[in-house]
């Protein structure tokens, strides 16, 4: 059991800071790309300040490495998008190799101690309480040595919902990455071919 004790403090103290990470993180990512959008449609300088004041979110990150870059050729500007996207999603799965590691070990261990256990009952039942009907102990060890396989079956199943349920979250989080690194391309690519290479340069109207 205790094994499987340390294992369900690892994977509990794993899913309180991934709520903890979310629940910021969800609540104002799409505030801050549409406020860098809209900004980005009126003056570049007023869309990098705002992602940049955003630095502690992934999304004002994600935005802000294209955004800091000086009148930079369009193809170099989206490959910074892709690359601040790729570090800012592989922070997001932070965690998910530890639950990975519970949910596969967990069952593991609680069948390793339910065998110790019936191991440990057997060895010691007596054939003669088996003939006098008296095996209750026998039984109550058995039971008893059940318990650590519904054990970890138990925190394997909890890890494994909240380990589906972080998988689901990033992969929402790169779609709105995904489409509003899309959006803020596109922009750049207009203000770039109205501005003759110099999108930094353009005054309320970009677009």
């Amino acid at each position: 059991m205790w094994p499987l004790l340390v294992l369900s403090v690892i994977a509990l103290g794993t899913i309180i800071e991934r709520i903890w990470f979310w629940s910021r993180v969800i609540t104002r990512e799409r505030e801050v790309a549409g406020r860098v959008l809209e900004a980005a449609r009126r003056e570049w300088t007023a869309a990098t300040e705002i992602a940049q004041r955003a630095h502690r979110l992934p999304m004002g990150r994600f935005l802000y490495a294209a955004l800091k870059l000086k009148d930079q050729e369009p193809e170099v500007f989206r490959l910074a998008l892709e690359t601040a996207a790729n570090e800012e999603l592989a922070a997001m799965r932070r965690g998910e190799k530890v639950l990975e590691l519970v949910i596969t070990v967990s069952p593991m261990l609680g069948l390793l101690g339910t065998v110790l256990g019936l191991m440990s009952s057997l060895g010691s039942l007596d054939l003669n309480d088996l003939a006098i009907g008296n095996a209750g102990g026998a039984a109550g060890g058995i039971g008893q040595s059940l318990i650590t396989t519904a054990t970890g079956l138990i925190i394997a199943i909890v890890s494994l919902m909240f380990f589906r349920l972080f998988q689901g979250l990033v992969f929402g989080q790169a779609k709105v990455f995904r489409q509003s690194g899309s959006e803020l391309e596109l922009l750049y690519r207009q203000a770039w071919s109205l501005s003759e290479g110099k999108p930094s340069e353009l005054g309320p109207k970009v677009v």
